[in-house]
């Protein structure tokens, strides 16, 4: 842990934040497999789109990531390391140690790490629309408005003050720099 004249970073994150951001991870990919799968039934077609977005949300979160933008972080070179999602320690184990100059290549490209993750977190939203105006339901509503909050949430608060605010790569990150965490 080091400690800026604004905010304390972490080498290593508590647990609790570990918990939070995987948990709201696997809440939003999860509810919104489920809330695409809902929207579209009875057919067979809401099934399948589902589990497509469900393979794509939690491939390019817990296999990608960690194969290509892991291996180029300071929390993947840092020994006893473990950064707010724990996917280093994973990263260690199956790719091979990157370049802290091509850290910032998950956000170049049309399809990039960060466009996929952001397509991941968006799909469901995007998917729920046209399945709440052809196939309402309150409990699709409920998974709609809780698919949104846990992105609002994760926007605002795990973004915000759990995760990058504390982060040793956010002077090289650039999704630090869009989201203003840099300066504090």
């Amino acid at each position: 842990m080091t400690q800026t004249s604004k905010t304390t970073l972490y080498t290593r994150y508590p647990s609790s934040s570990i918990v939070v951001y995987n948990l709201v991870t696997i809440l939003h990919f999860s509810l919104g497999g489920v809330g695409i799968m809902l929207g579209y039934h009875p057919s067979w077609v809401g099934y399948v789109l589902g589990a497509i977005y469900l393979a794509f949300a939690f491939g390019q979160m817990y296999l990608l990531m960690p194969l290509t933008v892991c291996p180029n972080c300071v929390y993947y070179r840092t020994e006893g390391a473990l950064c707010t999602s724990g996917l280093n320690v994973i990263a260690r184990r199956i790719a091979k140690e990157g370049s802290a100059q091509d850290f910032g290549q998950r956000a170049q490209g049309l399809l990039c790490h960060n466009n996929l993750y952001m397509a991941a977190l968006f799909l469901p939203i995007v998917a729920m629309i046209p399945a709440l105006i052809l196939n309402f339901s309150w409990l699709l509503l409920v998974l709609f408005v809780s698919v949104v909050g846990l992105l609002l949430f994760r926007f605002f608060v795990i973004f915000g003050r759990i995760a990058c605010l504390h982060c040793q790569a956010k002077q090289d990150c650039p999704n630090a720099a869009r989201t203003g965490v840099r300066e504090k």
